[in-house]
């Protein structure tokens, strides 16, 4: 008998096995099978309700497409992290009035601006089940065959479920291809920035405090969702109202102590939990250094390229940010793995478990062979892939690729087209070239291209045939003389052009698309391949592993993948190392002593202030007897949970997650109870700088707020 046919739906196996600390990125429909858990930590909320995507609290847990957020007013008023709104607030900056340095409030509906073309809201309502729609029939089907047969599978599921178009679907695999679940989403496309603080408070501490404890960041900021007049999301529009939130969080200004229990919900982006020790070696000793290098020689590129230029570095603000915050965490993974040897953990679960599965009956003896060789090959393909991006690191070039390979699927019938070029993502596609032109400038780009150009030359694993075309380095001035996709008219335009028109095209960055395209297209192949390969034997590998761990008693939840997850845990201090405690809590005291005058600890005279002179009001701690800043808990968190609501035990938002300590990097792929902490901005202290330092009032009364009992 085969473990394929053995496996039990992931909540039923959650039932089985008793969970151990806070562990666990859970789907909301497991919550009733952690009724116990919940309980040993103090929430009230009933699990079934939290299990119910249509009752509040989770029906006002919403998705940013990368970070999460949650409805404070039934007015469609959003609160999320401020590095979250960041790029909304970047587009809208220019160095004459910088919104980043300033700060912004719209103090009524018609100042709000717009966030842009990238900036949407997504509200999940619908969740099923759809393994046996996905993989019927598949089970002697491998490779490339099985990765599109899948594939198609999964855009016929989709355009099913958007029939009525205010919907966005899709369709994500769970325990890596075990299990497929369909979700329908309300993507509201009109979302305007209400309010951000100024950056010396939104990141206080800049990347200097990135992953640090004590941290001393308001990290938050406000967007409003706006639908057309019917209630249906619609294009931008001056004629637009807010939307109506069914459900909404209250914010408590009561505060946590110590030992208080919280709920977590937003949408963690990848963990690796269930990885091999051969895929965290690589990770450890190949890709993440390869990642960390390539990152910092981009940054000091655009550094060199936009200095003494301030509109050149207002532009490319947010990807400085970006960039900045995925090497602090690659590094931080790295230095994780040298202080915990993960991958000697990972051998010793590993051997445990393939002892286990070779005395089972009636197990596969050739999958653990199968499944080696398939990581096998998906770890030397990434080099590759690696070297390719890393040779093609040009934001016209990525524009001028998109271009082609859309007018190339648009020959094809839309359902045969790839994903990510059918007709629902061409608003998207003109979105990402649209914004463009917020983030790019010709000398930087330029310059980007070049030193990308001339680390590929010192790497190995080249893609089989892209030397030969590529440009040299003396000949990339000639590309930007000779193109126009730097103005987005341009790259608009030739949304509409069709792959005949676009062959004939005199535009240099259009030609050097269209001769990498088969060198593209054969890495696309082979990674379906592969793709394919490991979703054949990975879900018979995850099968025994779920198996496994239920005989064990321990927890069985699904890596985190960006879908909608629910997390618990205490507030709690840490021992980072011996004769070393932190936490829980920061204060606005330990803003004023880090307070140097100089960025990246230049707060506001403002604030600083409100300090010295004790304003604190309701939002002072009866215990620490003044105003906390940001607070720890032991919640199981990753990236993408940023601005994910941090609820009390009545379902009030208490906090938002926007960071974890530097020691928890490495919890994306081993959880640690002891020093495992994710950081939270406390919402007492976003309110007092509301009502204190940027007089916020407006959206203050808008909220519902329960402050403590005189």
């Amino acid at each position: 008998m085969s473990f394929k046919k053995l496996v039990l739906p992931a909540a039923l196996l959650a039932a089985c096995g008793t969970t151990v600390a806070d562990e666990g990125q859970w789907q909301p429909h497991q919550m009733p099978q952690l009724k116990a858990e919940l309980k040993r930590i103090g929430m009230q909320i009933p699990a079934e309700r939290v299990a119910d995507l249509s009752k509040h609290p989770m029906s006002a847990i919403v998705s940013l497409g990368g970070c999460s957020a949650s409805f404070v007013s039934p007015d469609g008023l959003v609160v999320t992290n401020h590095h979250c709104a960041y790029g909304a607030i970047q587009r809208n900056s220019t160095a004459q009035k910088n919104y980043i340095v300033d700060g912004f409030l719209a103090k009524t509906r018609a100042e709000e601006l717009p966030g842009g073309p990238n900036t949407l809201v997504y509200v999940t309502d619908k969740v099923e089940d759809v393994s046996a729609k996905v993989l019927q029939g598949l089970d002697n089907v491998g490779g490339r065959e099985r990765h599109e047969k899948i594939e198609r599978r999964i855009k016929d599921l989709i355009a099913e479920c958007e029939t009525d178009k205010m919907y966005r679907c899709s369709v994500p695999a769970f325990h890596r291809g075990l299990e497929y679940y369909r979700i329908r989403q309300m993507m509201i496309r009109d979302v305007r920035l209400v309010y951000a603080p100024a950056d010396m408070i939104g990141n206080y501490g800049g990347d200097v405090d990135n992953y640090e404890w004590p941290r001393h960041t308001g990290d938050y900021s406000f967007l409003r969702a706006y639908v057309g007049k019917d209630g249906r999301p619609a294009e931008p529009s001056p004629d637009n109202v807010p939307y109506k939130s069914k459900d909404f969080l209250v914010v408590s200004a009561e505060g946590l102590k110590a030992g208080d229990p919280i709920l977590l919900a937003g949408y963690p982006g990848r963990t690796s939990r269930y990885k091999l020790p051969s895929e965290v070696r690589h990770a450890q000793k190949t890709s993440y250094p390869a990642q960390v290098a390539e990152y910092q020689a981009d940054l000091d590129t655009i550094a060199a390229a936009t200095k003494g230029k301030p509109n050149d570095e207002v532009r490319y603000a947010s990807v400085v940010k970006s960039i900045n915050n995925r090497m602090k965490k690659t590094q931080g993974l790295l230095d994780g793995f040298a202080r915990k040897d993960i991958a000697a953990i990972k051998d010793v679960q590993d051997a445990e478990f393939r002892a286990w599965y070779g005395k089972q009956q009636g197990v596969s003896g050739t999958m653990l062979a199968e499944l080696d060789a398939a990581i096998a090959a998906d770890m030397a393909l990434e080099q590759e892939q690696f070297a390719w991006n890393v040779a093609t690191n040009s934001d016209l070039f990525k524009s001028a690729r998109t271009l082609v390979r859309l007018a190339q699927e648009r020959q094809k019938p839309n359902a045969e087209r790839e994903a990510g070029y059918q007709d629902r993502d061409l608003t998207f596609i003109k979105a990402r070239l649209t914004r463009l032109e917020q983030s790019y400038v010709g000398s930087v780009d330029q310059a980007r291209f070049v030193a990308g150009l001339q680390r590929y030359a010192k790497l190995g694993n080249h893609p089989q045939g892209l030397d030969a075309l590529l440009p040299k380095v003396t000949d990339v001035p000639a590309l930007y003389a000779n193109t126009k996709l730097g103005e987005t008219a341009t790259r608009l335009a030739l949304l509409e052009q069709d792959a005949a028109t676009l062959a004939k095209s005199d535009d240099a960055f259009i030609r050097l698309a269209l001769k990498l395209n088969d060198i593209d297209r054969a890495l696309e192949n082979r990674a379906k391949e592969v793709e394919g390969n490991l979703e054949k034997v990975i879900p018979q590998y995850m099968s025994a592993v779920i198996a496994w761990k239920k005989s064990q008693g321990k927890p069985v939840y699904p890596d985190a993948n960006s879908t909608l997850r629910v997390t618990y845990g205490t507030v709690a201090p840490y021992s980072p190392r011996d004769g070393i405690s932190k936490g829980p809590f920061t204060t606005v005291e330990g803003i004023a002593e880090k307070h140097t005058g100089k960025d990246p600890f230049n707060a506001p005279a403002k604030l600083l202030e409100a300090i010295k002179a004790k304003r604190y009001g309701q939002f002072k701690d009866p215990v620490l007897g003044t105003v906390p800043v940001n607070f720890l808990s032991s919640a199981d968190t990753t990236g993408g949970n940023s601005g994910s609501a941090i609820v009390n035990k009545r379902g009030e938002l208490i906090g938002l997650n926007f960071d974890s300590t530097y020691e928890s990097i490495t919890k994306d792929w081993y959880f640690d109870r002891d020093i495992t902490r994710a950081i939270h901005l406390d919402a007492r202290y976003m309110l007092w700088v509301m009502k204190e330092v940027d007089h916020a009032d407006n959206l203050l009364q808008e909220m519902t707020i329960r402050y403590p009992k005189k």
